[in-house]
């Protein structure tokens, strides 16, 4: 999922009811869509660049979550999310749909892998539906739900590609907020390890990866202190108790998956939105940006990797600060086989704090987000030479665009060059000695895209949520043609 918009959403439109029964889709896959015209010159410098900078064994990949796309939101057991609940208050969701249907990938996912396979994937990053396996929580467990993902991470293997699990992309089982009070007690700690420890005794021997959550940022800044998210809640005390929390739940997972077993690798996915002071000669300007960069880089790198909080943003916290009790940052360091960077863009500040509007030399996405790819180059040598991670896999990164199909095709030139710039720069920082892995774009198909709703598309596939056809950007065919002159014998 992306980020959120740090400055404005628009208004989109309404999303258009549609059905879907429990039975897969097993019909053929619908056409990929019109061949644009073979990659320029250009591209194929770039396509050689490529391939000359990123490692032979660099994974090609796409993502999506089980909320933005599953649908199916109250069949075969499936328990109620905080998302569910989320959606069906008044004004919540910019252009009032939910995620009943959304793109309807619990019947369509033998499609939607056929999709994968044509793009030529490695790898493929979804994510478990917490209340489709686990209802309230705790408990009983919900064998049809396992049985889903059970069928789908068989599809993707049949095809080759690999799959890539996360077990907490921000869709609470909503009994738990109404039992125990979510994220805002700790007794979801070690109900989260039971529900990691039941998904590595099932799944850990056929899954390459599990990341225990995705943007835990999000979860609790746009959750808990702004009311964007699911909960809908405005407190900045619960906000950081919450990123504490979830970051106690990342470490008692961690440690309930070793216990288990499995060859899936282990590691967390952190959104990163570096930030910039708006006047770099000044002084307010630069702190802003410090204490930006200290609550969204550094409040989750700094337990994960080095056991504390960082001390600036305590203090700058305040009596907001969380509560810690004895263990809790030993439990959150936990060791990690990789870890996961989600980027979309930067932050501008002033020494007001204020988000400013950057120049934008290379434009903006249809989320308002500059596109300045060089942020991620300088960011990925900044974290591997602070941190010293585990090896990095850009887990997301892609762009909202204002996509219409005409004559039955969609031409995105700007997510072309979204992709090819932000591919540059990972090839960059790998020149530059950053451990870099793997490469997700974000997303597969268009979705739900949380509190902006239907409208805001970021998928290689455009999606007719009417109909629920698939349709192949020209961005998707420029992806497959990159994976596969990288693929190429050299």
């Amino acid at each position: 999922m992306p980020s959120f918009d740090r400055t404005t959403m628009h208004a989109t439109a309404a999303h258009p009811a549609t059905s879907a029964a429990t039975t897969p889709a097993t019909s053929s896959a619908a056409s990929p869509g019109v061949d644009p015209s073979t990659p320029s010159s250009a591209d194929t410098d770039t396509f050689r660049a490529l391939i000359r900078s990123l490692p032979a064994g660099f994974q090609w990949g796409s993502a999506t979550s089980a909320a933005q796309i599953e649908g199916a939101a109250r069949e075969d057991g499936k328990g109620e999310s905080i998302w569910d609940r989320f959606c069906a208050r008044p004004g919540a969701i910019k252009d009032g749909s939910d995620i009943d249907v959304a793109c309807d990938h619990y019947r369509r996912y033998p499609q939607d892998v056929k999709l994968m396979q044509w793009l030529g994937l490695d790898a493929y990053r979804f994510s478990f539906a917490w209340p489709r396996v686990q209802p309230l929580g705790r408990g009983a467990w919900n064998e049809a739900g396992f049985a889903f993902y059970d069928r789908l991470i068989d599809t993707l293997l049949e095809a080759g590609i690999q799959p890539n699990a996360t077990l907490y992309h921000w869709d609470l089982p909503q009994a738990l907020d109404e039992s125990i009070g979510g994220l805002l007690s700790r007794e979801v700690v070690p109900l989260f390890a039971d529900y990691a420890a039941e998904i590595a005794r099932r799944f850990g021997d056929r899954l390459a990866t599990i990341a225990t959550l995705n943007e835990p940022w999000c979860s609790a800044t746009l959750g808990y202190e702004t009311a964007q998210f699911a909960p809908g809640h405005r407190n900045r005390a619960e906000a950081t108790q919450v990123s504490h929390h979830l970051l106690m739940m990342h470490g008692a997972a961690i440690q309930a998956m070793r216990a288990v077993g499995g060859q899936a690798r282990l590691g967390i996915v952190l959104n990163h939105t570096p930030s910039f002071p708006a006047d770099p000669l000044s002084e307010a300007d630069r702190r802003a940006a410090r204490i930006d960069d200290g609550t969204n880089v550094r409040w989750y790198m700094d337990p994960v990797f080095r056991g504390q909080y960082p001390a600036d943003i305590v203090e700058y916290l305040g009596a907001d600060a969380p509560l810690i009790e004895v263990g809790d940052l030993a439990l959150i360091q936990q060791p990690l086989d990789f870890l996961g960077v989600n980027f979309y863009t930067r932050s501008v500040l002033d020494g007001r704090q204020a988000m400013v509007k950057p120049p934008g030399e290379l434009g903006f996405t249809d989320m308002g987000w500059e596109i300045y790819p060089q942020a991620l180059t300088q960011h990925l040598l900044r974290i591997s030479r602070e941190y010293t991670p585990p090896p990095i896999v850009i887990t997301e990164n892609g762009m909202a665009n204002a996509d219409r199909v005409v004559d039955g095709r969609v031409a995105d030139p700007a997510r072309i060059a979204y992709l090819r710039g932000h591919l540059e720069a990972v090839a960059q920082a790998v020149a530059l000695g950053a451990d870099v892995r793997g490469y997700f774009y974000w997303s597969l198909l268009d979705n739900f895209e949380w509190n902006s709703g239907y409208e805001k598309r970021f998928g290689l596939f455009h999606v007719d949520y009417a109909t629920q056809q698939r349709l192949a950007k020209d961005s998707a065919h420029w992806y497959r043609d990159m994976i596969a002159a990288f693929k190429a014998p050299r």
